[in-house]
């Protein structure tokens, strides 16, 4: 079973909006999508650049670097020039806490 931390509140990321935090050694971007939480690891697949960084439209972030663009509900890369999705990990609400699971 996995097993979720909690991380935020839900007050601390507004719609549209991405904050990052350590979760056991990695950097996880969370990510508001009209008030329902998304998490992907922070950084590009592409070159290592940090996404948190670029702009959130909707379910799809922008690397600010070269433009890749991710879907933030999956990973899955959508616009080159990256090819590997960046990884995504599960997220639950209880009250106001935003809990990710990194397992």
């Amino acid at each position: 079973m996995a097993e979720f931390v909690k991380i935020a509140t839900t007050a601390d990321i507004p719609p549209g909006k991405v904050n990052v935090y350590e979760v056991d050694g990695r950097q996880i971007a969370v990510c508001n999508v009209d008030g329902t939480f998304y998490a992907i690891d922070d950084v590009c697949t592409h070159d290592g650049g940090s996404l948190d960084q670029g702009e959130l439209e909707g379910d799809q972030i922008e690397c600010p670097r070269h433009g890749a663009r991710f879907d933030v509900k999956t990973g899955r890369p959508l616009t080159l020039p990256a090819v590997m999705p960046v990884k995504s990990y599960p997220v639950q609400v209880n009250g106001d806490a935003i809990e990710v699971s990194v397992e």
